[in-house]
């Protein structure tokens, strides 16, 4: 299952390990940009906290990591 942009969290997402944009970015060693261009494009699936600040699943990000 994919989240779809902008979905808002829901309680069982909560639960879960979300990650930043900075965080995922760190990882992949590039721009916290270019991680926002991956959400928008649909390379990673992103949340959107209550906020309206992106978030990532750790293991949508570790499956990206894998490819």
């Amino acid at each position: 299952m994919t989240v779809a942009e902008n979905a808002p969290i829901t309680p069982s997402m909560a639960r879960q390990h979300n990650l930043t944009p900075g965080q995922v970015a760190e990882m992949f060693n590039v721009n916290p940009k270019t991680v926002a261009r991956w959400a928008s494009t649909g390379v990673l699936p992103s949340i959107r906290t209550p906020g309206g600040h992106r978030r990532f699943r750790e293991a949508d990000v570790i499956a990206l990591l894998n490819r």
